[in-house]
């Protein structure tokens, strides 16, 4: 790869850190990026997932850094979410691709509606930040399910779903990227076993996902809502146009 190839990936893979981190669905950057830079899909998405796997990793440690630690609240949901992830990739085989993005690229409009509603509701319970995640244990296994099965997008549906178990919006991404981070560790063998994965770009996109990440955990913290809640919102917009094949 040439060293303009490299700069770009890099950059790219900034952006899809600091987006991924806020929201969710920045690998509708990195994918095609890696696409574009010659190399073939299957290559592209186990390549993909070494930059999501370190990306999480590094948010998850600054959140914890800037005091909004998502570990311990992961735990709950963590297991559910698992279980459905390894359901997940079985069941995908059933249903093809193009039926199924094309209808969670429709409950993305609808669960739009909720990422624009105000938050003063899930104010007013906090009692709901204990009791709420492991009472919704089927949601995150369906949750786990999509993740298993397509995985883009995911990180958006968590921090929907955790948003309404009384969580807000920055405590809920703090959540989001342990989860992931769970579940991109325990795919990322098959991939590696299966020689799925280009060693050089995954390392420049780590690189550029690392900072990203760092980026947006910070603004995550600081900003609160007043950042998250437009940006996941055109994140929304963005995963339902790619799943209704409208670009």
């Amino acid at each position: 790869m040439s060293a303009f190839e490299l700069t770009l990936l890099f950059a790219g893979g900034v952006c899809a850190g600091v987006v991924n981190t806020i929201a969710g669905a920045g690998s509708l950057l990195t994918v095609p990026l890696l696409v574009l830079l010659g190399l073939p899909g299957t290559l592209a998405n186990g390549t993909n997932r070494v930059g999501v796997c370190v990306q999480n990793a590094v948010a998850a440690w600054r959140f914890r850094a800037e005091r909004v630690s998502g570990f311990r609240p992961a735990i709950p949901v963590l297991v559910p979410t698992l279980a459905g992830s390894v359901t997940g990739a079985y069941a995908i085989s059933t249903v093809s691709d193009k039926t199924f993005e094309r209808l969670f690229g429709i409950v993305m409009l609808a669960l739009l509606a909720s990422v624009l509603r105000a938050p003063a509701r899930r104010q007013s319970h906090p009692e709901q930040k204990r009791k709420a995640p492991a009472a919704a244990a089927p949601l995150f296994f369906a949750i786990g399910l999509y993740g298993g099965a397509l995985q883009a997008g995911v990180g958006i549906v968590l921090v929907i779903a955790l948003s309404h178990t009384g969580l807000d919006l920055v405590r809920a991404n703090s959540v989001k990227v342990v989860v992931i981070l769970a579940l991109t560790a325990v795919a990322l063998p098959v991939f590696i076993a299966q020689h799925q994965i280009a060693w050089l770009p995954a390392t420049i996109l780590a690189a550029g996902q690392s900072l990203g990440a760092t980026l947006g955990a910070r603004w995550t913290v600081r900003g609160g809502e007043r950042v998250i809640r437009p940006i996941l919102a055109l994140a929304c917009l963005a995963l339902a146009g790619r799943m209704l094949g409208l670009y």
